[in-house]
């Protein structure tokens, strides 16, 4: 049943108001380009604040993992802040590295009681994952730490273009059974 605590929508993370939404970032959790730079700009300085005080405790965020944070003005009371790998090709364990992201930041909300996420397509911006292979990801990771958790009730993917958008579509229905 873990279909049913997924919704696929076309929009702009920085206006879900779930539990927390999860922010493609760089190692430095800086700030950045495209979503990471768009969740900076819109939560303001406190985000930032907390990503420093991560760095100076621990040197950053590592590909594949996650950290917390406030949510600043966003209408989500936190990021979670993951870093996902650059595509090289497929030979560096991108794969892993990109089902690590979905995992540690569940694992991540799950351990805050947070009943409610929203993911954007991790790594298939500047990093070049394939959109395709990013999807199945995606999905094959969510569905499977949903039929294990009681705490997450709602993981919303929210895909800033249509090709993102159709992709999820199409991972979502490949996981549909029908006696569910």
């Amino acid at each position: 049943m873990a279909y049913r605590k997924i919704k696929i929508i076309k929009g702009d993370i920085t206006k879900s108001d779930t539990d927390a939404i999860v922010n493609a970032a760089n190692s430095s959790l800086m700030g950045g380009g495209g979503v990471d730079g768009a969740i900076h700009r819109a939560g303001g300085p406190a985000i930032l604040e907390d990503c420093r005080a991560i760095v100076a405790r621990q040197g950053g965020c590592k590909t594949g993992e996650a950290v917390i944070t406030t949510g600043g003005r966003l209408p989500a009371k936190h990021v979670i802040h993951t870093v996902g790998p650059v595509w090289n090709g497929g030979h560096h364990n991108e794969a892993a590295l990109l089902a690590n992201c979905y995992l540690h930041s569940l694992q991540l909300a799950s351990r805050h009681q947070l009943t409610s996420v929203a993911f954007p397509n991790i790594s298939t911006g500047i990093y070049h994952f394939p959109k395709d292979l990013a999807a199945s990801i995606a999905m094959e990771t969510i569905v499977n730490f949903l039929e294990q958790d009681d705490v997450v009730q709602e993981v919303v993917l929210v895909c800033f273009d249509e090709e993102n958008y159709g992709l999820a579509q199409h991972y979502f229905n490949q996981y549909i059974r029908p006696e569910e």
